[in-house]
């Protein structure tokens, strides 16, 4: 005969679901409400986040500075200052160059334009000038008819570009007072927190920031990975520009896809223009495969192996990063899904302190984790 369902048991196992599910929502709803309080301060959390991730780079440096007996204010500035000159040399690394080759690169444009002209009015399309005529013509119509929507993009436009320069200048003061002033910061916040959050909470902060470091490092190793084989083909193929091309590519490696994008696109526009289509295709396909390897190889591996974090985990949160908040997103993802992941292994470590449950008259007392 079957055994029967015991009704004890399943009611009891229906109310631990109900119980456990009742606990999930209220996380979730918790979440969703962190959520959004972030987006609604995230004009002061975007800067913060930038603010952490240049302070990462330029520590190292620092630290140094003041193991040789500096005060902090003036580590801190000459850092920054540091900084803010190996940025213009940036610049003018990739700008000098391009400003000295404007000209070639103008000409090859033009003549490049009249090639695609040639190339169009032959077989298979045969377009005639007339027809090419009409087509800048009906453009030119469709744009003065756009003119109100394209004021709305520009002044858009303007608006983003004037954020972004006031979250740069504020990023860069906060770089400055965490180089000054950071290795106080968790003295403070343990004066400041009751009771078990005084251990908690620094200890966390800790980890998280050495993993916020491994996530940098590991980043620019990436970009300098993409910078050297994508400079190497250029160099093979004689395309002009080859340093501030390099030095691009691995600028933009910190900014997720359109980073990338626009680097690879400005390679291979200058390629177009200087050597033709045939080292174009070839600057094109060189960068795709090295992109390809970056984005499902390298960086995976690299960022897994600095951030405890497995491949594939790296590489559902940067899609799932991409899918909820694009650009922003995919830049924050690793980094967050690592933090998460300090939260929980943290966690773990405490509840795995207590072998065995004391009795409920006896007192007791949790001891955090070294």
């Amino acid at each position: 005969m079957p055994d029967m369902l015991s009704s004890t048991k399943t009611a009891a196992a229906l109310r631990r679901a109900a119980r456990v599910s009742a606990e999930s929502l209220l996380v979730l709803v918790m979440a969703a409400v962190a959520l959004w309080i972030l987006g609604r301060m995230w004009s002061v959390v975007w800067p913060l986040i930038v603010a952490l991730f240049l302070t990462t780079m330029t520590w190292p440096l620092t630290r140094f500075l003041r193991r040789l007996g500096w005060a902090p204010a003036l580590a801190a500035a000459v850092v920054t200052v540091l900084f803010l000159g190996v940025l213009a040399g940036i610049v003018a690394l990739i700008a000098v160059p391009v400003a000295a080759q404007s000209g070639e690169l103008a000409d090859g444009v033009v003549e490049g334009m009249q090639k695609v002209r040639e190339w169009a009015a032959g077989p298979p399309l045969n377009i005639g000038d007339d027809q090419i005529s009409g087509a800048f013509d009906a453009a030119i119509a469709r744009i003065q008819d756009s003119v109100g929507s394209m004021v709305t993009t520009v002044v858009s436009g303007v608006g983003t570009v004037f954020n972004g320069l006031v979250t740069a200048v504020l990023a860069l003061f906060l770089m400055f007072f965490f180089l000054k002033d950071g290795p106080r910061f968790l003295p403070w916040l343990t004066r400041q927190l009751p009771g078990r959050l005084a251990v908690d909470v620094p200890v966390v902060a800790e980890r998280g920031w050495e993993t916020l470091g491994a996530f940098v490092r590991s980043q620019a190793f990436v970009g300098l990975l993409d910078a050297v084989f994508i400079g190497l083909g250029l160099w093979f193929l004689d395309v002009p520009l080859v340093l501030p091309l390099a030095v691009l590519t691995f600028v933009s490696a910190f900014v997720p896809i359109v980073g990338a994008l626009f680097a690879g696109l400005v390679a291979v526009l200058i390629a177009l223009v200087s050597n033709g289509l045939t080292d174009a295709l070839l600057v094109l396909a060189i960068i795709v495969v090295v992109q390809q390897l970056e984005g499902n190889v390298f960086q995976p591996m690299i960022q897994s192996r600095g951030l405890g974090l497995h491949a594939a985990v790296v590489l559902l949160a940067v899609t799932l990063g991409g899918s909820l908040a694009g650009i922003v997103g995919s830049l924050l993802a690793v980094p967050a899904a690592a933090l998460i992941s300090v939260i929980w292994n943290y966690l773990r470590e405490q509840l795995a302190t207590h072998q065995q449950e004391p009795d409920a008259d006896e007192p007791h007392t949790v001891t955090a984790a070294p």
